[in-house]
């Protein structure tokens, strides 16, 4: 995946760009936010307990502006977590702001997206999408998951045995992420969309569907059934697997644990009508019948499920396509009845 990318970047022109100083913000700028989390009751008792134990109580909480990470955007944007962990590191979360700009590279007041990136350490994939929708006109923010980047604390990654817990982290995280994104300058709050591919997928349709935050959510190779995906893909999903067994957890238990995130129980409460799912006809990482879970459970109509012909790694060849149609969405106007 890292090679495709990479040579998606140099064909798409997806290269890193210079930053250009917002003279309204500035290295230690902070802003004051405040959690929207407003979950729907749902008549599925299921689908209740389970937005229960992802939720929080919802409070205020301060979004501050550090100097950038080199070649990853214009500005890092720094908030708390919702869920404590005990590792402050970890604990505050880091979203890199790929700021837009008209014809003429002036900052200008645009819709905004949160991009979930894969699960490769590098964040290599999510990164193309944030320089790709930056390129489009919207402001693109990155958010890095839990334990990556500036939120990993030495080399390693916490063994298969947190995996869950970061998952839960993460889906809170990525809902806070919006309203970090609304409290900031230039946003365009009336239109703040959510995209996330691979792991970030999975994250993402989770986060999504807690309630009507976002305006619009995108999927990029993600699917339904974490368990069963676990337990059968290949690939990334065999690492981990082995990773997981490695630290005791399968069977039973490993299948209660993948509930707790497991996309396809609230996956219902997100809006048809704005969520778009892309998946590989090909994939043997999240294969078909596990996109096609997701699908089901969000009722997406066929033109909101997008079939590519390519695998879990060679779809970054769809990138210019995707990023186009995620981009002509996000600008438009949500219909409040919709």
């Amino acid at each position: 995946m890292l090679r495709l990318a990479g040579t998606a970047a140099i064909i798409f022109g997806l290269t890193a760009t210079t930053s250009h100083a917002d003279h309204s913000v500035s290295v230690g700028a902070k802003f004051e936010a405040k959690d929207s989390l407003t979950p729907a009751v749902d008549e599925s008792q299921d689908a209740r307990q389970c937005v229960a134990n992802l939720c929080w109580k919802p409070d205020n909480f301060s979004v501050e502006i550090q100097t950038a990470i080199e070649d990853s955007g214009d500005w890092l944007v720094r908030y708390p977590s919702p869920i404590i962990t005990g590792d402050p590191r970890n604990d505050l979360v880091a979203m890199e702001w790929y700021q837009a700009r008209d014809a003429d590279q002036k900052l200008i007041t645009a819709p905004a997206i949160v991009v979930v990136h894969e699960s490769g350490s590098r964040m290599t994939v999510g990164r193309l999408f944030a320089r790709g929708l930056q390129m489009q006109g919207l402001h693109a923010f990155m958010i890095q998951l839990p334990h990556y980047g500036e939120r990993r604390t030495g080399k390693n990654r916490p063994d298969g045995g947190n995996l869950i817990s970061m998952m839960k982290q993460a889906v809170a995280d990525v809902r806070r992420a919006r309203d970090a994104v609304a409290a900031l300058p230039l946003v365009n709050t009336s239109r703040i969309s959510l995209q996330g591919t691979s792991l970030g997928g999975f994250v993402s349709a989770t986060a999504g569907s807690l309630d009507d935050g976002y305006d619009n959510v995108f999927l990029m190779l993600a699917g339904g059934q974490l368990y069963d995906m676990i337990q059968n893909g290949k690939k990334d999903a065999a690492k981990v697997r082995e990773r997981l067994a490695k630290a005791g957890l399968k069977g039973e238990e490993l299948r209660k644990l993948t509930l707790v995130v497991e996309p396809t129980r609230i996956a219902h409460r997100l809006k048809p009508e704005r969520t778009w799912l892309y998946s590989g006809v090909f994939d043997t990482v999240v294969p078909p019948k596990n996109a096609l879970a997701l699908a089901n459970a969000a009722r997406l109509t066929k033109p909101h499920h997008i079939q590519m012909t390519a695998n879990h790694y060679t779809g970054i060849v769809y990138l210019p396509f995707v990023l186009s149609h995620i981009a002509k969405h996000a600008r438009e106007p949500v219909d409040p009845e919709m």
